[in-house]
C-alpha cells in the first residue's frame, strides 16, 4: 500500500542522507524529515567530565537546523516540498513519537567513533522493533 505520509529522520550521516534520497524518489506524498537533538549529559561523558552548557545546547541546535535547512534546499531542487521538525531527546523514542505511516531511515546514524556507534548505531533496530508502521532501513 502507497503511504501517505514518509517520515524521514536525519541526522546528518551519508546513510540518512541517502534515505532522505530514497524517500523523495520512491513517494509522492507528504514527507516530514526530523532530526533530534541529543542531550548530552554526564551519564554519557567519561567520567561526567561534559555538563550540558548554553554553547553546547546552542550547538546542537544550530547544527539540526542546518540539516533540516539543507533538506529543504535538496527536495527544492526536484520539485518537491518538505516538512521539517526538530526535536530534542532520546532519538528512537523522539522518531517513533512522530511515526504516522511510513519511515525511511539509514541504518545507523552520527559519526562512526565508538561512543556514536554504542549510542546512536542502536536507533533504527529500536524503531524498526517497536514501530507499528512500515519501516525501510537503507544500507
Amino acid at each position: 500500500m502507497t503511504p501517505s505520509h514518509v517520515l524521514v529522520p536525519l541526522d546528518g550521516s551519508p546513510l540518512a542522507e541517502e534515505a532522505f534520497r530514497r524517500a523523495l524518489a520512491l513517494f509522492e506524498c507528504r514527507v516530514t524529515v526530523l532530526n533530534v537533538v541529543t542531550p548530552v549529559d554526564a551519564t554519557m561523558s567519561e567520567g561526567g567530565i561534559l555538563d550540558p552548557d548554553e554553547d553546547r545546547r546552542e550547538s546542537a541546535r544550530g547544527r539540526a537546523d542546518r540539516i533540516v535547512d539543507r533538506a529543504r534546499t535538496q527536495a527544492s531542487a526536484v520539485d518537491r516540498t518538505v516538512e521539517t521538525a526538530v526535536a530534542t531527546g532520546d532519538p528512537a523514542e523522539e522518531i517513533l513519537g512522530y511515526v504516522d505511516d511510513h519511515v525511511v531511515m539509514g541504518g545507523h546514524g552520527g559519526e562512526r567513533s565508538d561512543i556514536a556507534r554504542r549510542v546512536l548505531g542502536t536507533v533504527a533496530t529500536s524503531v524498526v522493533g517497536e514501530a507499528s508502521v512500515t519501516v525501510t532501513v537503507v544500507r
